[in-house]
């Protein structure tokens, strides 16, 4: 067991490594990343402090990382994504040590930060770049020792990138997000069904034949206008982008500004990564018993202050829904307090999409340790023949082949001379 953490039931461990255990199975390219860090052990004497939503799937990025030979430290990204099995899990029999409790408040979960930061480490794993944000503004003396971050997150990357154009970010983050086998399919796939998994347990209310509005019309938000689509919902898209608009009328839903979607919806969810997308000015023509979700990385997108500036009365009818009693007598419900719905009442991404993603996360850890000093400070994204040998691997396990090119095919696409 180890030594220091702070989880909420140690008891639970036996449940969490069922959980590990069932998830693992879903998780083939990550499996054999793990059989091979086990014999080759890249990543032996680094001290490792990841930020991640503390989940079956982390725990078992957590081992790969463990079994590369990574002194790891986790915490948990959000206050409420945290499985409470798998921490004890994670504690009791993988002996990492693990800071992460469902429902934290926010001192504890800052001070969880702290403690996953109190291991000195020379490689930092970020969702949301928390970590990152802690080194720079309260932790500047750990620089010194630091090789490099992970970011997992649309919004963390963000946030990187701003740290970067402001000349702040001193050492170098790959930007796993920005992996094709990441934000493609984890993004729309993983974001698309979870979210909706998540709303629907929250509420249990039927999406067929609802109006349902996203915010957005990125990766995330694709996903779930897709799977509310395929469910049967009227579903809106609301955008800033003009392509990323186009694009949404081009795939068929009905595209409008916020403000012309809101009086028309029964479920409003936003995924975009940028505050205030739900405001007081949508909540005030909302109508009568709509439905407010966020699948975006942090509680910012939906302005909560002025939703409760316009209530009357605040109750819980249950869990993961406050309902808003509005001063004219109309209803809001907010759902997860505003944070990711597919962590707070569901269980996030399926395992699958999360074997690409933390397959990424390992080797981009990987391909820190291997340039330790060679990369320039800044945002930077993993070379696309790791992408591809994801990719493959991820086919391999499915049981599909496809195609190579002939060498007559290769030649032709590489050389200028033969035309029509």
């Amino acid at each position: 067991m180890a030594n220091n953490y702070d989880i909420k039931d140690i008891s639970l461990a036996e449940q969490g490594r069922k959980r590990i255990d069932w998830a693992e199975k879903e998780m083939p390219v990550l499996r054999l990343l793990r059989e091979r860090f086990e014999k080759e052990r890249p990543l032996n004497g680094l001290r490792l402090s990841a930020c991640l939503h503390v989940t079956a799937e982390t725990a078992n990025l957590a081992r790969t990382l463990a079994a590369g030979g990574a002194d790891v430290v986790l915490c948990a990204s959000n206050p409420l994504s945290t499985q409470d099995d798998v921490a004890a899990a994670l504690v009791a029999y993988e002996e990492i040590p693990v800071y992460a409790i469902k429902g934290e408040d926010n001192q504890t979960y800052y001070a969880h930060l702290g403690a996953a930061l109190d291991h000195n480490p020379h490689i930092t794993m970020d969702d949301g770049a928390d970590l990152v944000s802690a080194i720079l503004k309260q932790r500047p003396e750990l620089l010194d020792t630091l090789i490099g971050s992970t970011e997992e997150t649309t919004t963390g990357v963000i946030r990187l990138k701003a740290m970067a154009n402001d000349g702040v970010l001193k050492f170098p983050v790959i930007a796993v997000n920005d992996s094709d086998t990441k934000h493609m399919f984890d993004n729309r796939y993983g974001t698309g069904q979870s979210t909706l998994d998540g709303i629907i347990r929250a509420t249990n209310v039927l999406l067929a034949g609802k109006t349902f509005v996203v915010g957005g019309y990125g990766w995330c938000s694709r996903g779930i206008a897709d799977r509310a689509r395929g469910l049967g919902a009227n579903v809106i898209v609301t955008e800033i982008d003009p392509i990323k608009a186009l694009e949404a009328a081009m795939d068929g839903f009905r595209v409008m500004p916020m403000l012309e979607a809101a009086p028309l919806a029964d479920f409003v969810c936003t995924a975009t990564g940028d505050i205030n997308v739900l405001d007081g000015h949508h909540f005030a023509v909302m109508k009568d018993g709509a439905i407010v979700a966020n699948s975006g990385h942090f509680n910012v997108e939906i302005n909560i202050p002025s939703l409760e500036a316009l209530a009357a009365e605040k109750r819980q009818p249950r869990p993961f829904i406050d309902q808003y009693l509005l001063k004219d007598g109309r209803v809001i419900n907010l759902l997860g307090e505003g944070r990711l719905i597919n962590l707070a009442s569901a269980e996030g991404h399926p395992s699958a999409v999360m074997d690409m993603s933390f397959a990424n996360q390992a080797l981009a850890s990987e391909f820190l340790q291997k340039n330790k000093g060679k990369l320039a400070n800044g945002v930077h994204a993993l070379p696309k023949e790791v992408d591809r040998e994801i990719a493959s691997l991820k086919l391999k396990a499915m049981g599909i082949s496809i195609d190579t090119l002939t060498p007559e095919q290769d030649k032709y696409l590489h050389s200028w001379e033969e035309g029509t």
